[in-house]
Formats: structure tokens, C-alpha cells, sequence
């Protein structure tokens, strides 16, 4: 939610300056990529501890099935 606030705002910036439509335009998509990689970072390191518990799970599961 914080990623597409922050788009929003640093686009009407862009707008309120005065730049041109295609700076704007290319500002915009280089903010929104840099801020969906740091979301998606975010996520991944929230998600950390699950992703470590399913990787021990399989270990565990793939011993005791040999």
C-alpha cells in the first residue's frame, strides 16, 4: 500500500514541477520497479522463517522416508 502512495505522490510531484510527459512517464516506471523489488525483498525476508520450517520439513521427511 506504502509502494503505490509513494508512486502517487512522487508522480504528482513530477506533474506539479513541471517535467516533461516523457521524463515523468520514465520516472514513474523507474520508481515503481525499484519499489516492487523492495516490496518483494520485504516479503521475502517477513516470510523467512516459514521458508527455512518447509525447507527442514523436507529434509526431515526425505531421511525418514530413506
Amino acid at each position: 500500500m506504502f509502494e503505490i502512495v509513494f508512486v502517487l505522490i512522487f508522480g504528482a510531484t513530477l506533474v506539479v514541477t513541471g517535467i516533461t510527459a516523457v521524463t515523468i512517464f520514465a520516472a514513474m516506471g523507474v520508481a515503481l520497479a525499484v519499489t516492487l523489488v523492495l516490496a518483494l525483498i520485504g516479503v521475502a525476508f517477513k516470510m523467512l522463517p516459514w521458508l527455512i520450517l518447509a525447507i527442514v520439513g523436507v529434509v526431515v521427511f526425505n531421511k525418514i522416508r530413506a
